[in-house]
């Protein structure tokens, strides 16, 4: 892999990518049995890194979202720095450009986070979106993060597989209607009991966009995609079902159609009344878990529901996760010992090891490098006690 980016020469053929010399990720994905548990962290290009900082010191969030090179370079970064303690790399991008190139403004405000200066507050709003509109091409609004993924994978020279990503429609429904971050999305919440039939057509629209992402993420270099519900949790079990549920099913459906092998993950945060749905009533290949769940609570409700379904072909779910990211703010030994109940409790198979949420700000980059090397140590343990 490359030590740095010479931000003029980027590399947009996806007719010759490096063969992969690492698919752990990858086989465990698929369900296959692999010598340890492969692991990567949500959020480990961002902010806890000096280096991704110097970056943003003289560039914004977007634009180093819209710079394929730029992209690519904060990509990779933690690759550098923890050379070969990790298993996958995830494309630097952020789940609202899918409402930007839906035609509202996001702005990333300083100490406030993501903001919409004119966000969706009544059906009528949704006549401003310019998906339906003649001429918009979900592939030309998003081009360039399908750059940044081509010339990440040639930047990677094959040392890990690249995911790439898409927030889920109920998330993104809730951005675009509160605005930005709420504790409570009541005016998104509004919309599901007083405007029903138009948050459905705004979720169906949504996740035809995410798909059709997701797609153009997978021919331009993505080998394997993540969806992220961030506000899953938000949502009751009933609200889930008739909200959430069919549009991530939807998605995987769309994906899988065209693409088969690509491993899919869904991250349902807060949601573990679904964990029954999520694995029989979708295509997904792995779940994800926020920290809030025993592993093995989860991994018996999981195995239990595929064993009993009558609706299709039996199939393995793999699990990933979740040690809580505020464990990192702890010492080594902390760190250490909690990481190895985390594997212990996942099991010695079946298990893609991460946080059960992203990387904080707040994170020493080195107590990072402490997580990863306690779950190649742990994780190896349990293999060869089995």
């Amino acid at each position: 892999m490359a030590d740095a980016i010479d931000l003029a020469n980027v590399n947009f053929d996806t007719t010759s990518f490096p063969a992969l010399k690492n698919d752990l990720y990858l086989r465990t994905a698929r369900g296959e049995e692999t010598e340890r548990a492969p692991v990567w962290c949500m959020r480990q290009a961002g902010r806890y890194l000096p280096e991704f900082r110097a970056i943003r010191v003289e560039n914004k969030f977007f634009k180093v979202c819209r710079t394929p090179a730029l992209a690519t370079e904060v990509t990779l970064q933690p690759l550098r720095r923890y050379a070969t303690l990790l298993d996958a790399a995830i494309i630097f991008c952020d789940i609202l450009v899918i409402p930007q190139a839906m035609g509202l403004e996001v702005q990333l405000v300083p100490g406030k986070g993501p903001h919409f200066p004119e966000p969706l507050r009544t059906p009528d709003d949704l006549a401003r979106l310019v998906d339906l509109k003649p001429g918009f091409s979900v592939d030309a609004e998003l081009d360039y993060l399908y750059k940044a993924l081509t010339n990440t994978r040639h930047a990677l020279d094959g040392q890990v597989p690249l995911l790439g990503f898409v927030g889920a429609p109920w998330t993104l429904m809730a951005y675009m209607i509160e605005g930005g971050g709420s504790k409570t999305l009541a005016l998104a919440k509004t919309w599901l009991f007083a405007h029903r039939s138009a948050a459905h057509e705004l979720l169906a629209r949504v996740a035809d966009v995410a798909a059709q992402f997701l797609i153009g993420q997978v021919r331009s270099g993505a080998q394997a995609l993540q969806v992220f519900e961030s506000w899953a949790g938000e949502l009751g079990p009933q609200d889930f079902t008739e909200f959430s549920l069919p549009y991530l099913a939807l998605i995987a459906a769309r994906v899988k159609a065209v693409f088969p092998d690509v491993p899919m993950t869904v991250f349902a945060r807060g949601a573990h009344y679904a964990l029954e749905q999520l694995a029989t009533d979708t295509l997904y290949d792995v779940i994800s878990l926020d920290w809030t769940i025993d592993p093995r609570a989860a991994r018996r409700r999981v195995d239990t529901a595929l064993a009993s379904r009558t609706n299709g072909v039996p199939r393995s779910v793999v699990l990933q996760g979740n040690l809580d990211p505020t464990v990192l703010l702890g010492d080594e030994h902390v760190i250490r010992e909690r990481t190895a109940e985390m594997c212990q409790a996942f099991g010695s198979s079946r298990h893609i090891a991460n946080l059960g949420h992203g990387m904080m700000p707040s994170h020493d980059p080195e107590r990072l490098r402490v997580f990863l090397e306690a779950v190649h140590q742990s994780s190896a343990d349990l293999r060869q006690q089995k």
